[in-house]
């Protein structure tokens, strides 16, 4: 049976980036953000201009190798690496090739994997509860054979110590694994699937020299023993490090300016006057040279190709006789370089290209679920902190207002303890805030990579809360009501309980839509406040409705206070037998009086108001959903 071996290749890759004055517009949300390697470039643009990032760029990535793209800052490498792995387009006819064919967004990413620079990991969860849920969404096995593969692949990372440790999050806030190990579970998550190519950008970075010299050299095993494409970036390599690449690729100024052995930019070097100095790999010396290098390239319009061949026949030549054993055979590593020669030839036979998702949506769904419901139970500001901040809240409320009387005096203090808990609740949840902030990180990287369908994880989110927020709506009404002395009906405290839920579960939506919408956790804040202190304006408390201006009332109608409002004040005193004013012996006011005289109606609008907030609910979540489907579908490939 053949191996099935990916050789990459890039023909003509061109990337220009606008001028920073149509980047850096605070108020556009979906703006492109600029990748690390680029921002030194935007510096230097003009006003109006554009920057040449890549300039026909053409390089090679073969089976069983690592391909380690070097230069300077704002060379052009991380937007290379996003080319390759299909996050971005190339322009101007640009195009990659795998095994000489042209591939599509599905058929590419069901081969390939992609670690980027920065770790995006839940920190609460654990190394092998990380590794568990990506194999379960990218795979499509029995329980026992992928358990089977993800301990066989903790194993291979060198992460079996630190296995039911929790990832953390770098800093002191999540204690976690360190930083090295972090970068293993990076690359683990990406390859849990077993791809055929393997891309990082700054495979090393923010390591100290032993961790980034294991994480190389974990890379080469994975290369030779697998058969992986492995292409990466890398920022000043060590000694043993350059050792372990088989090819470099020079960019500077988004130009080749080497793509070939290590042994052969040495040459190169040599062949320009440049001496390696000592205690300097040749690696940092090029880059320390890229001028020489670049005045070198001008001057020569016509590059003499024979030096470069003669020397590739010697180093192979060299390169044969020290592999050969004493009993005059190849070694086994050798043969194994051989044999990849034919069978990339045939690579495409019975290659899988499948495009499906590897689980159904009811099970993606359950998957997540599962994952969401872990980080909120092991989040104790959303949870622990929270259930603790609901029952106290009802408990001091209680206690607040637990002297009401039966008048009008007690009617309004009625009143005002439902706006406050309007006012309390709806603000109560912008916590939450910074916990969907990262999540959508990590969904953009795992839906780019094919490895469920967003549906399934606006699902998940929307499924996982409900029995959280009733937990919390149980906690908060129980002591308040019956401490406070409401409507003494139990149906009317069923009533209350469920809009307490559904208030919850509404402020919980609108996070959820403006995480989805703002760029970070300072907009989201604002804008989410903003959303809240305008639908209290609106809600009829402070002004009524028949006050408000005409062009204003519509803010009335779209209010998130207004039917819960309205549904307190209909389940306080609608059908109570309570007289709220008494004149010579008689009843001369009743609740429902009130409620008429407000225009909130009887219990006919009781069940109407519900309605209206499950279907803000559900608009909101649509809408968070549309969102991520967007920003998704931006991260598009070839």
């Amino acid at each position: 049976m053949k191996k099935q071996w990916c050789e990459i290749e890039a023909i003509g890759i061109n990337y220009k980036i606008h001028s920073t004055k149509t980047i850096k517009q605070p108020f556009k949300i979906f703006n492109k953000p600029l990748k690390p390697d680029d921002e030194a470039n935007a510096r230097e643009m003009p006003g109006s201009g554009v920057k040449h990032v890549l300039k026909d760029v053409n390089c090679m990535a073969k089976p069983c190798e690592i391909l380690a793209i070097v230069g300077p800052s704002g060379a052009g490498k991380s937007s290379l690496l996003e080319i390759l792995a299909g996050r971005v387009s190339p322009q101007n006819g640009g195009s990659i090739l795998v095994n000489q064919e042209h591939v599509d967004k599905s058929q590419f990413r069901k081969i390939s994997g992609y670690v980027t620079q920065k770790d995006t990991l839940f920190p609460l969860l654990t190394v092998e509860e990380t590794m568990m849920f990506s194999a379960k969404l990218r795979l499509n096995l029995p329980q026992e054979k992928l358990c089977s593969k993800v301990k066989s692949l903790i194993q291979e990372l060198g992460l079996s110590h630190v296995a039911r440790t929790r990832v953390g999050d770098g800093d002191d806030r999540i204690r976690g694994i360190s930083g090295g190990e972090r970068r293993r579970v990076s690359i683990g998550v990406e390859v849990i699937h077993d791809p055929k190519v393997l891309i990082l950008d700054e495979a090393t970075s923010g390591l100290d020299s032993t961790s980034a010299l294991q994480i190389i050299d974990m890379l080469k095993v994975m290369a030779e023993s697998r058969g992986r494409t492995i292409i990466l970036s890398i920022h000043q390599p060590g000694f043993r490090i350059v050792k372990l690449f088989n090819s470099i690729l020079l960019l500077d100024n988004g130009s080749v300016l080497h793509h070939g052995s290590v042994d052969l930019l040495d040459v190169n070097l040599r062949l320009m006057g440049l001496e390696l100095p000592l205690h300097v790999n040749v690696v940092e010396f090029a880059i320390e040279s890229i001028e020489t290098i670049q005045q070198h390239q001008q001057s020569l319009q016509v590059q003499t190709e024979a030096p470069k061949r003669v020397l590739g026949s010697m180093i192979l030549k060299k390169g044969d006789d020290q592999g050969e054993s004493r009993s005059g055979k190849l070694t086994l590593l050798q043969l194994f370089q051989q044999s990849k020669v034919f069978d990339i030839e045939n690579i495409n036979v019975g290659m899988d290209f499948t495009c499906d998702y590897a689980n159904s949506r009811l099970r993606e769904t359950m998957i997540l679920a599962h994952r969401f419901s872990k980080n909120i139970l092991r989040t104790n500001e959303l949870f622990a902190f929270k259930t603790v901040q609901m029952l106290i809240s009802g408990l001091v409320l209680g206690s607040i207002f637990g002297n009401l009387k039966d008048g009008l005096v007690g009617a309004e203090q009625r009143v005002g303890l439902f706006a406050f808990i309007l006012t309390f609740l709806l603000s109560s949840t912008i916590d939450a805030l910074p916990i969907f902030l990262q999540e959508r990180e990590i969904l953009m990287k795992e839906t780019s990579s094919g490895s469920y369908r967003v549906s399934s994880y606006a699902l998940a989110n929307g499924l996982v809360y409900l029995p959280f927020l009733l937990i919390l709506a149980i906690l908060f009404a129980v002591p308040l009501y019956w401490i406070v002395g409401l409507n003494q009906n139990f149906t009317a405290f069923l009533h209350f309980l469920l809009l307490i839920w559904l208030i919850l579960y509404t402020a919980n939506s609108v996070v959820v839509c403006f995480s989805a919408l703002v760029p970070n956790f300072i907009v989201g804040n604002s804008v989410i406040a903003g959303v809240i202190g305008s639908s209290f304006l609106f809600s009829g408390y402070f002004i009524s409705n028949h006050e408000i201006p005409k062009y204003w009332i519509f803010m009335h109608y779209l209010s998130l206070f207004k039917y819960p409002f309205e549904g307190f004040l209909i389940n306080e005193f609608s059908n109570s037998k309570k007289c709220l004013e008494y004149m010579f012996g008689a009843c001369v006011m009743k609740g429902e009086d009130i409620l008429k005289e407000e225009g909130y109606g009887g219990e006919s609008s009781r069940w109407k108001n519900v309605g209206v907030m499950v279907s803000f609910i559900f608009a909101y979540r649509f809408i968070s959903y549309v969102i991520l489907r967007y920003r998704c579908s931006q991260r598009v490939i070839f």
